[in-house]
């Protein structure tokens, strides 16, 4: 468990950015940090592997603290973490190389190299793509590849901040597929910074973050199907939820639906009965 205990953060020029954040992150959680730019989130997961140390406060990670400099190089073994622009973890010119990476600077033996190499490029959907040049790949490519990276070091907690914020919607839906994926069949626990409401619909909780504050946490559901919260904390109402009052207010009797996919059937049942 990460555990985040009265922490606040201010950079050296004196900003505060995170004030008295208290979070309990759970193995195998898929939990979703959400926020408009600015809000002191993206710090936070600094936090979470020891990049960035608390000004106040402690972060836990299975019981070690990042305070404790001889328990870092375990504390990032733990957590891992993703930016927003692939390219800035890329480290080799071809994709296996590049996964390869981190397990050949924890001095594994050769074999078991190959093996994370190839079971985190399944995982990721990218195995086809494992000789390929990384700067042949689409954006959402790179960005699987990345994440195949991180995967290939076994960490029990994956944190990613903005990882599709560069990407079109095509490579946006491939990456959330994959952190999907990831957490249910490694059962590891995805920890997703966004400010884009709709990328919280398979999450097991959502925290929204709101000047360097844990503003409000709670379900999917209670989350975006409440357009005056996600307004106030100045997030995008999902066009799904704005579509579904569209609807109940032409007459249709419908419950707060997140997945398109469902509002067809849904539809379907009202127009048959």
């Amino acid at each position: 468990m990460i555990e985040i205990k009265g922490v606040s953060f201010s950079y050296p020029d004196g900003k505060s950015v995170l004030k008295d954040i208290n979070l309990q992150i759970k193995p195998g959680e898929f939990l979703v940090l959400l926020g408009r730019n600015a809000s002191g989130k993206s710090t936070l997961t600094k936090l979470l592997n020891g990049l960035l140390v608390p000004n106040d406060g402690d972060v836990l990670v299975d019981g070690l603290n990042t305070r404790d400099q001889n328990s870092l190089l375990s504390i990032r073994q733990r957590v891992g973490l993703l930016f927003s622009n692939p390219d800035n973890q890329l480290v080799a010119s071809i994709v296996e190389e590049d996964v390869a990476f981190g397990p050949e600077n924890l001095g594994l033996p050769a074999v078991e190299i190959r093996e994370r190499v190839l079971a985190s490029l399944v995982a990721v959907g990218m195995e086809k793509y494992r000789e390929e040049s990384l700067h042949r790949l689409s954006g959402g490519q790179k960005q699987r590849a990345a994440i195949a990276g991180v995967l290939a070091l076994k960490p029990r907690y994956m944190v990613l901040d903005e990882p599709t914020a560069m990407l079109d919607p095509q490579g946006r839906s491939e990456v959330l597929k994959t952190l999907i994926n990831i957490n249910q069949s490694e059962q590891t626990a995805i920890i997703l910074v966004t400010h884009f409401p709709e990328e919280a619909v398979w999450a097991d909780r959502v925290v929204i973050v709101g000047d360097g504050r844990i503003a409000w946490s709670g379900t999917p559901q209670e989350a975006l199907t409440d357009p005056v919260r996600l307004n106030s904390f100045g997030l995008e109402v999902p066009e799904i939820v704005l579509l579904v009052k569209e609807l109940k207010d032409m007459g249709y009797d419908l419950p707060p639906v997140l997945e398109s996919s469902r509002l067809v059937e849904l539809i379907q049942d009202y127009r048959a009965n």
